[in-house]
């Protein structure tokens, strides 16, 4: 055993601990657990939406990125802020009307708004399969980033039993309290140790940032810009509006929002955020400072990138820092992730499929499914393979589909039915997933349009799908729709047949 392995588990055991005695003083039922009673401060609600942002992603996907796709990659930043602008228009809203009829899921918000269960059910299924998805890409990190600070002496699938096994106790316990508890110690360590590597990368090999790009842009002329064709300008474009409008489309996303204290927390929340996204840039300037020190990286070997150049310029102690924050990186959002899965399957789908369990009933079996969905997503983690890319990228086009519905929902007079609600969604989820995993492009579709249309990201296509399908349907269905709108707090509340 060396001192990385020390650090490591040291970090390990204080986040599981910080993550239980988080409970202390707390009567853990549905709300308190799941969105902390609704009184969450500016802060923790900041440090719980960077705990879902800034993942395993910062330490392997941010720098890899950088390393092999150059310039494209400040599109992640982009998009990025200009969903925080977003939220702090649409955040408000939600929080107001969420309070109002104590919601705890992101399905909730879309079964009241549309007063349709099924629709609701729709909603859970895509948020389940996509946190599930995502739960397993940061066991997988986990596993990653334990094995290689470690210098090999905790293996990868050691890691992720125990991480998984040490996030599942706090999250029974602590719910939503031990997450953001955890999140405050997280998110320090990550803001010293990226600026730091961030800054010290770039001295280190070139005397600076401009010394570096100026070796990069000999070495690989234009590397750093975007091309004329594929992630051009209009890629960039439309990329940035389509992500940042489905940026807080994942369940997890809603948590911290419900769980505010007040309107004025998520707007501070709002404000702060775009400056944490710097962060990321300086996960970046690693890749880039790796370019040339590391040359001919693909694929998976080039999103070790940090932690390759780390062990080869510190001492194991400080290496053992990197696994010890990257372990909390994995644990933040997996605690999140395990929250959503499970309320949104007891509260939106199994409670409208057994309308007799009381809410004590679901409070209880919330807690009782985090352990079984651990178990699943270890076992996608190790027999998953290359299927659960593909799984991954239906799921987070599907998400972005849900945009249009919602933002129709924060409309005074909202026309959408659930009908097009549902109709919008299934279609433009579909549509989008078919031309990414078939590799369809515009440009195949449309061989004679201009570059900067064939250029355009895909999703694009699917989302404007999605809206006229939402628009003709619900106009197709409205006869069917008595719609009272409450202008105090957006509220619809609908009398409709069902599905």
């Amino acid at each position: 055993m060396n001192i990385a392995v020390l650090f490591i588990l040291f970090f390990f055991v204080i986040s599981v601990l910080i993550g239980i005695q988080a409970k202390k003083g707390k009567e853990m039922n549905l709300e308190q657990w799941s969105v902390g009673g609704r009184g969450m401060g500016a802060l923790l609600i900041f440090l719980l939406s960077a705990g879902e942002m800034y993942t395993t992603f910062t330490f392997l996907g941010a720098s890899g990125s950088a390393y092999g796709e150059g310039g494209s990659i400040f599109s992640i930043v982009t998009y990025g802020c200009l969903a925080t602008v977003i939220s702090y228009w649409t955040f408000p809203a939600i929080w107001r009307y969420a309070k109002k009829h104590k919601l705890v899921s992101q399905s909730d918000f879309f079964v009241k708004k549309y007063q349709s269960p099924y629709l609701g059910v729709l909603v859970a299924v895509i948020g389940v399969i996509a946190c599930t998805c995502y739960l397993v890409l940061q066991l997988k990190g986990l596993g990653y980033i334990v094995s290689a600070t470690s210098y090999g002496v905790i293996s990868s699938t050691a890691a992720i039993w125990v991480g998984a096994i040490g996030v599942t106790i706090f999250v029974m316990v602590s719910g939503i309290h031990g997450s953001a508890r955890t999140a405050i110690l997280k998110d320090i360590l990550i803001l010293g140790i990226i600026v730091f590597l961030g800054v010290y990368f770039p001295m280190h090999y070139y005397g600076g940032l401009q010394p570096m790009y100026e070796a990069i842009e000999q070495a690989k002329p234009n590397y750093t810009i975007l091309p004329n064709q594929g992630m051009s300008v209009s890629w960039y474009i439309s990329t940035v509006v389509l992500s940042s409008i489905g940026f807080y489309m994942w369940p997890h996303g809603f948590s911290p929002i419900y769980a505010a204290s007040s309107e004025k927390a998520l707007r501070k929340n709002a404000i702060l955020m775009p400056m944490y996204q710097l962060i990321l840039l300086f996960a970046f300037f690693v890749g880039f400072a790796a370019i040339l020190q590391m040359p001919g990286l693909k694929g998976g070997d080039a999103d070790l990138i940090l932690l390759q150049l780390s062990k080869q310029e510190f001492d194991p102690w400080f290496v053992g820092l990197i696994g010890g924050t990257g372990v909390l990186a994995a644990l933040v959002p997996c605690s999140m992730l395990l929250m959503s899965i499970s309320t949104l399957l007891a509260k939106n789908v199994y409670s409208v499929f057994t309308p007799s369990a009381t809410e004590n009933q679901i409070a209880k079996l919330v807690k009782y499914l985090v352990p079984l969905i651990s178990l699943v997503g270890i076992y996608l983690t190790f027999k998953g393979g290359n299927t659960l890319f593909s799984l991954a990228l239906i799921a987070y086009n599907f998400i972005t589909q849900l945009a249009p519905a919602f933002f129709a929902s924060l409309m005074r007079k909202n026309f959408v039915t659930k009908h097009g609600a549902f109709a919008g969604i299934i279609t433009g989820g579909v549509l989008v997933s078919i031309m990414e995993l078939g590799n369809i492009k515009i440009s195949q579709l449309f061989p004679y349009l201009p570059q900067a249309i064939k250029d355009l990201n895909v999703g694009i296509i699917a989302l404007f799908v999605n809206i006229v399908v939402l628009v003709v349907v619900s106009l197709m269905t409205k006869n069917f729709t008595y719609t009272h709108q409450d202008t105090d707090d957006l509220e619809t509340s609908t009398l409709e047949q069902k599905i």
